[in-house]
């Protein structure tokens, strides 16, 4: 029986996972496969420190070179995250003849052009599954299972803690600030949260789909990126008041000859699948020509998840290196239908807007002439009741507008002596 001989990297909570599954499940894999997959060396500065799996002391190393230029080692699985030196791990294991696993979407979405280029070049591949949706199978599905399709976009709730704090605020009432507390005493939230809830973790995620389903990998400074941070707990209750969730929404978009990429809140009608969505669970709805419309979902975080992923990945190299074959993974057609990036000053959306405006005859007329003077029609208007301050919540619903004009028209807006603070815009996708 052919051994594959596995190196890791990163013998972290997910690294930790992947061992537990290898060891665990060895029995079952080499039925499966015909193989013995066997973890020769496991990488890390700790060494020291407790698992949740026992393993041989003399499989640890806190010397990268031990896996990286071991002939015997054929596939190296980098689990440590960030761009230095994950770059380099994987750039030299590609060097030495090695395959290449890894769930770092953050290194891809910036470096992934270089990297997968050089894979080809030395016909070795870079398999990342774990990197978008943890265990939901969402790369395999579109490079595979809807290789004969073409798409219209793709929407993903991927950001696990961004869809806990809105699905806490939604649910249970809590406050943008609670509900971030609570999630990071529950373990679903990093000490700094920011790559989370500023949408740059939804953005590295997303440049990756991108490039599966359009053939094109967008540079980040073409993501235009919005995060959770100003959404108040009495925009999320308005929203619903108006049959909506708010979302951290990732889309990638056709619109004839334009591309858009973006993430920022959405407001999605309730009666749509990704509007019941909570939690740390992930989904990607795909609008595809032959498959029609597809959504997946599943965990989107959590240790066995993504190891799942992971050892989906090693598995699928096994069978390569078994065979003796090199199927380029990254062979990706560009859709030459699309001409060019659209920038978000140029796109269109329906708006929920709230304004904190003085309480007083006349400025609800002066904020309305404002938008009409930028073309831009109010679909409904509500006053909320006043409370013990001066100062009283408008919500708007506004018609489809450019966003250039309404960011013109809300920056004169939010300089009246009428209006208390920054007003809130959030768009809606027709979903």
């Amino acid at each position: 029986m052919k051994k594959i001989n596995i190196g890791l990297i990163g013998f972290g909570n997910i690294g930790s996972g992947v061992i537990k599954i290898l060891r665990n499940k060895k029995s079952f894999l080499t039925k499966k496969t015909g193989l013995n997959i066997n973890i020769k060396k496991i990488c890390d500065q700790d060494i020291i420190s407790k698992r949740n799996v026992g393993v041989d002391k003399r499989l640890l190393t806190r010397d990268p070179k031990e896996i990286l230029e071991d002939p015997q080692i054929d596939i190296l699985v980098e689990l440590i995250g960030g761009i230095h030196p994950a770059k380099e791990f994987i750039s030299e294991a590609l060097k030495n003849g090695k395959n290449v696993v890894t769930a770092n979407k953050a290194l891809l979405a910036l470096h992934g052009q270089e990297l997968f280029t050089e894979a080809i070049d030395k016909g070795k591949n870079i398999y990342f599954e774990a990197s978008v949706g943890a265990g939901i199978p969402i790369i395999k599905s579109l490079r595979e299972g809807l290789v004969a399709n073409k798409f219209k976009s793709i929407l993903g709730i991927v950001n696990g803690t961004s869809n806990y704090i809105l699905s806490s605020m939604s649910k249970n009432g809590r406050t943008f600030n609670e509900a971030l507390k609570e999630a990071k005493k529950k373990g679903f939230a990093e000490k700094n949260p920011a790559l989370d809830i500023e949408g740059m973790d939804s953005a590295h995620k997303l440049i990756l789909l991108t490039y599966l389903c359009f053939g094109r990998l967008v540079n980040m400074k073409d993501v235009f990126v919005e995060g959770i941070s100003r959404i108040s707990l009495a925009d999320v209750d308005y929203a619903k008041e108006l049959g909506f969730e708010i979302k951290l929404l990732a889309i990638a978009q056709k619109e004839g000859e334009d591309l858009e990429v973006r993430v920022h809140p959405t407001l999605i009608p309730k009666s749509h699948l990704l509007a019941s969505v909570d939690g740390i669970f992930n989904a990607i709805y795909v609008e595809s020509d032959l498959a029609g419309d597809l959504l997946f979902y599943g965990p989107g975080a959590g240790q066995l998840s993504a190891a799942s992923a992971v050892v989906s990945d090693i598995v699928e190299l096994t069978q390569d290196i078994k065979a003796g074959l090199f199927r380029p993974m990254m062979n990706i057609v560009r859709d030459k239908t699309v001409k060019r990036l659209r920038k978000i000053d140029e796109s269109f959306s329906r708006y929920y807007i709230r304004f904190t405006a003085l309480d007083k005859p006349g400025v609800l007329a002066r904020i309305s002439g404002i938008l009409a003077k930028f073309c831009i029609s109010i679909a409904s208007v509500t006053q909320k009741e006043k409370n013990r301050t001066e100062f009283v919540p408008i919500v708007m619903l506004i018609h489809e507008a450019k966003e250039k004009d309404l960011r013109a028209a809300l920056s004169m807006i939010d300089r009246l002596d009428a209006i208390k603070e920054k007003s809130v815009a959030i768009r809606m996708e027709e979903v």
